[in-house]
């Protein structure tokens, strides 16, 4: 019985330390921004970070910034199920991004971590200046990817002025925080997977965003993390970031949830008080500064 109440203990006190563990890392995941760090987005390379829904000129806007005609994009599926990923699947996308104006494509998947760390998979993403990941579901590229050399290549691909772009599912997880990465629904924005791939620092990034009425749903995270930067982007459009700063483009508008409320009229900023649920928007050509946290006016 002696040894019994010992290994019960011993146990309690390994989950204990596993829980505090996890929490640990996502505190570094919500802090406040680091005042030291140069940039929240990336030094040398973009992101194109859509709402959802394929749009030729976001696409465009993509391939323009990766720049040479000649280069291939590499195109992740993997936050589809398997058994969406048939020949007809990728024909489709295949089509869908040559008609948009890719000279040549790749797809790269597996859910293989052996495979994923492998000098031949890594290959393509070492060789390449634009990816873009498709939608699905978020947590299943974060099983597939975040703890393997995969991640590692794709900071390396945007440290030498490559172009990462994705679109529903694959903008969620560019965030720290991995909004909507619950396995067993999508209703859920704070689920039972929270860490992203954080090539935006210190933030949260919503999809879909008035397609699927999500307006106030960025406001449950912001109120449990109030440090991180809520960012929610509607169908048709994205946000193009690089280093500080990021630009809306396309037919909608993305949302803001950053602990204040800003008026365009007269550029005025007011800090919310805590719990507050007021946001704002930004559209088409509207900038943000991801280091003060506050819109960018042309004059400045």
């Amino acid at each position: 019985m002696k040894q019994l109440t010992i290994l019960l203990f011993a146990l309690l006190l390994l989950s204990c330390s596993d829980r505090q563990s996890g929490d640990d890392s996502l505190n570094k995941l919500t802090a406040l921004p680091d005042t030291t760090a140069k940039y929240i987005g990336p030094e040398k390379g973009y992101l194109v970070i859509a709402g959802g829904d394929h749009d030729k000129p976001l696409l465009q806007k993509f391939f323009s910034l990766v720049g040479d005609d000649s280069t291939k994009i590499v195109i992740i599926p993997t936050a589809l199920p398997d058994e969406a990923l048939n020949e007809n699947y990728y024909h489709a996308v295949d089509s869908f991004f040559r008609d948009a104006g890719a000279k040549s494509t790749e797809f790269l998947h597996t859910r293989d971590i052996g495979v994923a760390n492998s000098d031949k998979f890594l290959k393509s993403i070492r060789e390449a200046k634009g990816i873009w990941f498709l939608g699905g579901r978020q947590w299943r590229l974060a099983d597939a990817y975040l703890k393997t050399k995969v991640l590692e290549e794709l900071n390396n691909l945007l440290n030498r002025g490559g172009v990462i772009g994705g679109s529903s599912a694959g903008s969620a997880i560019m965030g720290s925080f991995m909004a909507r990465g619950d396995t067993k629904t999508n209703l859920i924005i704070d689920g039972d997977h929270k860490v992203g791939f954080g090539f935006l620092k210190k933030s949260a990034i919503d999809v879909h965003l008035l397609e699927r009425n999500r307006l106030f749903d960025m406001l449950e995270v912001r109120k449990k993390y109030p440090d991180l930067l809520g960012i929610g982007i509607d169908q048709e459009t994205a946000i193009v970031v690089h280093k500080n700063e990021f630009e809306v483009i396309g037919n909608s508008c993305v949302a803001i949830y950053d602990g204040t409320f800003w008026v365009p009229d007269n550029d005025s900023i007011t800090k919310l008080r805590a719990g507050s649920e007021r946001f704002y928007f930004l559209s088409k050509g509207d900038k943000y500064d991801l280091k003060e946290r506050k819109p960018i006016r042309e004059d400045e």
